[in-house]
């Protein structure tokens, strides 16, 4: 939380080592796009949270068909890209199928540039060989950051820390340091597979931006009875995050988030022992986090042709 700023309604952080400063709040892309939110309410909800302070907008290329993204980029017209810091991530592990996610990106999101592009679901052991293999997604990054087309990359994943130190491990044997790194970050995980105990701190280390999200896990979480909606946002931004990011589907929902910034104050250690004594005993089991212990969250298990071809070299090392 070094560097932390504020206005009347928002507070902003330093990401990572870019220089920028983003709202530690972040507005999910997902929640814009879902069925029972009209694309009136979406671009109310955007531009709303924006003149508000919202800076941090986060999406995806496969979030709802495409049309979380196409939302955002309707939402950002009449001079609203210029005061965002723009996210959008990408399925695509070949070269080939990443250039062609990152142009749709562009188009949906009607801007010749995005802030940061990050690397979607790296929940497998081999996602980050064939992110860095010499014809996989991060040679058409490079190409593209070349070109203007994006300023930052990073990744995300859902389903194991071991994982995620595994893509830094594999980045920096390729001579690469990632801007950000997006993982679940809640009063959950400190319990169970934890993010925030495993690699949090190695971000911290390598001055790489902390993009938390699943706070309250699409309010799976606030099912446990345990914690209040305020409370997981209050835990979310108490850690050394520099973006927490949460779903707003309804003008209420983005209310609640500023709530939960204007009345939050940094945790001493027994104000974060009680509120993690309230969950420890539901998180032991994962139940309330699926997206670590069933497969209901993997959009790309569910589609493996986002992804692409395996690499052309490994291919043909494959018996005939």
């Amino acid at each position: 939380m070094s560097g932390s700023t504020s206005n009347s309604e928002m507070q902003y952080r330093i990401l990572g080592s870019t220089g920028e400063r983003v709202s530690a709040i972040g507005l999910g892309g997902w929640h814009i796009g879902l069925n029972h939110v009209d694309e009136e309410l979406a671009i109310r909800i955007i531009r709303t949270a924006i003149d508000r302070g919202i800076t941090f907008m986060d999406n995806s290329w496969d979030y709802n068909g495409g049309v979380s993204e196409i939302r955002m980029g309707k939402a950002l017209g009449d001079g609203y890209r210029d005061k965002v810091f723009l996210m959008t991530k990408i399925d695509g592990r070949s070269k080939k199928q990443a250039a062609k996610q990152l142009d749709e990106s562009l188009q949906r999101l009607q801007v010749d540039h995005i802030d940061l592009v990050q690397y979607h679901e790296i929940i497998r052991y081999e996602d980050p060989h064939r992110v860095f293999d010499e014809e996989g997604a991060h040679a058409a990054l490079i190409e593209a950051r070349e070109a203007g087309k994006l300023r930052y990359i990073g990744f995300t994943g859902h389903k194991d820390p071991h994982v995620h130190l595994h893509m830094l491990e594999v980045a920096d044997e390729h001579g690469f340091k990632f801007d950000t790194a997006q993982m679940p970050l809640n009063v959950m995980d400190a319990h169970y597979r934890s993010f925030e105990k495993l690699v949090v701190p190695e971000l911290v280390k390598q001055k790489i931006g902390v993009l938390g999200m699943k706070s309250m896990a699409n309010g799976i979480i606030l099912k446990s009875k345990t914690v209040t909606p305020i409370e997981c946002l209050h835990y979310a931004l108490n850690l050394p995050t520099s973006v927490v990011i949460t779903g707003m589907d309804s003008m209420d929902i983005l209310a609640q988030a500023f709530e939960a910034v204007r009345t939050f104050q940094p945790m001493n250690e027994q104000q974060l022992q009680s509120l993690l004594a309230k969950t420890s005993k539901v998180a032991l089991t994962g139940e309330f986090e699926p997206f670590k212990t069933t497969s209901i969250f993997d959009s790309t298990a569910q589609n493996p042709d986002w992804l692409g071809e395996e690499p052309p070299r490994i291919q043909k090392l494959m018996p005939a």
